[in-house]
């Protein structure tokens, strides 16, 4: 959802295809498609995110990434462990609203956890969007690994 979220508003401000979200997790089930509630809060905002297919973080996709945002310290936690040399890429979402905190994932979870979590990105990507262009900006300076 944070990506199909992010990807709108990049459309929206005429930042689109310079800004794009893809989305990984650091664990799922590989090529799963959204679940039928994450479709439901984007048809919701017309967004359709049928082709979302789940995939595992890779290195590939850490090197490539100007920003990697997570919802939990967990995620962040298990990621900057994994791979240490982008530690500075990675931010928690959470941190949008100048704070730290875990934003709990829905999966599995009901529809009404689907819908406030959907509201909460909103919000967090709406406020911090520029600090994410900001944040992939200073990632250039990143040494490679």
């Amino acid at each position: 959802m944070a990506a199909g979220l992010f990807n709108a508003r990049a459309r929206d401000l005429g930042d689109h295809p310079q800004f794009v979200a893809e989305s990984a997790g650091t664990w799922g089930l590989e090529g799963e498609p959204a679940s039928a509630h994450a479709l439901q809060m984007m048809s919701q905002r017309h967004m359709d995110i049928s082709a979302h297919r789940a995939r595992t973080v890779t290195r590939e996709i850490m090197e490539r990434a100007s920003v990697v945002m997570v919802m939990t310290m967990s995620h962040r936690d298990a990621l900057a462990a994994e791979f240490r040399t982008f530690r500075p890429k990675i931010h928690m979402l959470s941190e949008l609203n100048d704070r730290m905190y875990d934003i709990n994932d829905p999966y599995g979870g009901s529809l009404d956890e689907y819908a406030y979590c959907a509201q909460e990105l909103e919000k967090l990507i709406e406020t911090g969007y520029e600090k994410i262009k900001t944040w992939a900006g200073n990632s250039n300076s990143l040494p490679n690994s």
